[in-house]
């Protein structure tokens, strides 16, 4: 504990601000970058140097026991990678395609690529596992044009491999057997040679390390280029938000998925580059899956711990039904962080009160607001009074623009920490960037407080994402959403629908863990519980009282079928897409704007006759 009181968590920020007639505003850190490293690989060969024991990450082996791999393995075996990788003619136009989720296998590939100046294309495992007809993988292979395709287990991924066998020549699997494929045991004992070394000569900072694919809807994601600039120099700037770090290295109990720029860029990153070690969750924010979390975290008490709102869903009532558990959780912790969605204020009350009943010190509750453009970190809420909803201030050497796009402010970036481009597709960075530079995120912010810049940004929600009503009155889907989300209790996502209609509606879900607790009841709710019903149709009237047009939710229906990742409504990191969803579900968006409203339609409660 006594380096929680030592060590300052959070390095104070120092903003910039230039206002311009145009209403344009533009803010900067007055905290210089400094120098950082040319890539990746230099740093896993630094550490390795510096304390070659010590443990990167760790995994649970076929017993249940957590399984290490040190610095020192890491640096040897990703070496040797890297010249297997070099023999079998992979290069900057041949990338490795990595088909499975976190594993210690999949950092070794990466890591041996990054070193053989190999880009990696990490895919949704979703993509792979969940998807019937493997389209995603498909466009993304034809696209990439990969020379390796990486599974860590021939059985479960045999269907997805078969989908890409016209386009990728070799597979490399880490378990089970299929014709034709390399094992990756074989290929760790390649003896390192002098390639090795020319290939690191040549791994530069705009080198690319990753491509990155975008979510997208029914279009073909977008591989955003990663260089090693961009993912080096965010891990400097994130060293200035939080001055803990060299001293106290990271330990994370962390399940985000390394196919998304949260889950690696940001969380595994922070742990290579500062001689952390990561213990990799083989859990998910989903019931089923959610126990593991559960028994990592009774295993493992971490120093920082990152979660997307639907994970710290399931956290918190896990913590308040377990007093050691919360205790353990928050032993050493320095913060809470969140990201990828906003988080309903009900949630986050919860969570500061769990901080304040189980940790003997300050557990703040903190954010951040970046892409997969970004590396990810744009901005960060490095200090502790941040309002809910802040996502901070520009991070060291990146400069956020406010520009405005009707009645919003759209947040765009410049910096070391932006992409160049999409990978095959140069046309698309014609859109993707404005007349200085500046990357168009198409998120909205606005300043907490319009004199002083330090108290950071708030996140003003989707531009796409916001509508009119019939009388022109604008619709802000995010915060609105959030505000249902908050006053129901049960729901566990909506989507908000009402663009050129009289009136704003939800389609939702109901979330089964928080359900049965809010409506004292056993089980899984149905979706035709008259308590459920009841409550919903209360929470409407709660939601809608004094509200005007635009911020109230008339009517709301209750969905069974969860969203779809073939149609892409949602992501393995749980964000839903609205247009997909409404644009899939079109019948169930007309019953919503129906003349006479359907029985399994929800309406606010209307108040009863007076006195």
């Amino acid at each position: 504990m006594s380096t929680l009181t030592q060590l300052e968590t959070f390095g104070r920020p120092e903003t910039a601000m230039e206002r311009r007639a145009d209403g344009t505003i533009i803010l900067t850190s007055r905290r210089e970058l400094g120098a950082y490293e040319d890539s990746i690989a230099a740093v896993v060969r630094a550490r390795a140097a510096s304390d070659p024991d010590r443990p990167l990450a760790a995994q649970r082996d076929e017993h249940d026991q957590w399984a290490t791999l040190s610095y020192g393995e890491a640096r040897a075996k990703a070496d040797a990678l890297a010249q297997a990788f070099l023999d079998l003619g992979l290069g900057p136009d041949r990338p490795l395609m990595i088909l499975s989720g976190n594993s210690v296998e999949h950092l070794l590939v990466s890591l041996g690529a990054y070193t053989a100046a190999v880009p990696v294309a990490p895919i949704s495992v979703a993509y792979s596992l969940m998807s019937k007809d493997h389209v995603r993988i498909k466009q993304i292979a034809g696209l990439v044009k990969p020379g390796l395709v990486f599974a860590d287990d021939a059985g479960p991924f045999a269907a997805a491999l078969d989908a890409l066998e016209d386009f990728v020549p070799t597979a490399l699997v880490a378990r089970g057997r299929r014709a034709k494929s390399l094992l990756l045991g074989e290929l760790s004992t390649t003896t390192a040679g002098a390639a090795v070394e020319d290939a690191m000569t040549n791994v530069r900072p705009d080198t690319i390390a990753k491509l990155l694919f975008t979510s997208g809807s029914t279009a073909t994601p977008k591989g955003v280029i990663n260089t090693h600039r961009m993912l080096c120099s965010n891990q400097a700037a994130l060293r200035h938000e939080w001055p803990f770090l060299p001293s106290e290295p990271p330990v994370l109990v962390d399940w985000l998925p390394w196919s998304h720029t949260f889950g690696a860029n940001h969380n595994l990153n922070l742990v290579l580059f500062n001689g952390g070690t990561i213990y990799i969750d083989d859990g998910k924010p989903a019931p089923p899956l959610f126990p593991r979390t559960l028994a990592a975290l009774r295993d493992v008490a971490p120093t920082v711990y990152f979660n997307v709102p639907a994970g710290y869903a399931l956290l918190a009532p896990a913590l308040e039904a377990d007093p050691e558990l919360a205790r353990h959780f928050f032993s050493r912790l320095r913060f809470m962080f969140y990201a990828a969605a906003s988080l309903p204020d009900a949630l986050a009350i919860r969570l500061r009160r769990l901080a304040r009943d189980a940790a003997d010190h300050e557990v703040p509750l903190t954010s951040a607001w970046g892409t997969t453009e970004t590396a990810p970190a744009a901005t960060g809420a490095h200090f502790a009074d941040a309002v809910l909803g802040c996502i901070g201030v520009p991070i060291p050497g990146t400069t956020i623009k406010l520009a405005p796009e009707g009645d919003k402010l759209e947040l765009r970036v410049k910096g070391p920490n932006v992409t160049p481009g999409y990978f095959g597709q140069p046309e698309l960075a014609r859109d993707a960037f404005d007349d200085e530079g500046f990357y168009r995120s198409g998120d909205a912010g606005k300043l907490v407080d319009e004199n002083d810049p330090n108290k950071g940004l708030l996140f003003d929600g989707r531009i796409a994402e916001n509508f009119k009503l019939l009388t022109g009155t604008w619709v802000f889907a995010g915060p609105l959403k959030m505000r249902l989300l908050s006053a129901a209790g049960v729901l566990s996502d909506a989507v908000l629908c009402g663009r050129d209609s009289d009136y704003v509606a939800a389609l939702a879900w109901v979330n089964q863990a928080e359900a049965p607790k809010v409506l004292k009841a056993d089980g899984d709710i149905p979706l035709d519980h008259p308590d459920l019903r009841d409550h919903l149709s209360q929470a409407l009237a709660s939601l809608n009282a004094g509200a005007g047009s635009a911020a109230r939710i008339e009517r709301l229906l209750l969905l069974a079928e969860p969203p779809s990742l073939d149609g892409g409504e949602i992501t393995d990191k749980g964000y839903v897409n609205q247009r997909a969803c409404q644009a899939r579900r079109a019948a169930d968006v007309r019953r919503l704007y129906a003349a006479e409203p359907e029985a399994d339609i929800v309406m606010p409660a209307r108040a009863g006759p007076e006195g």
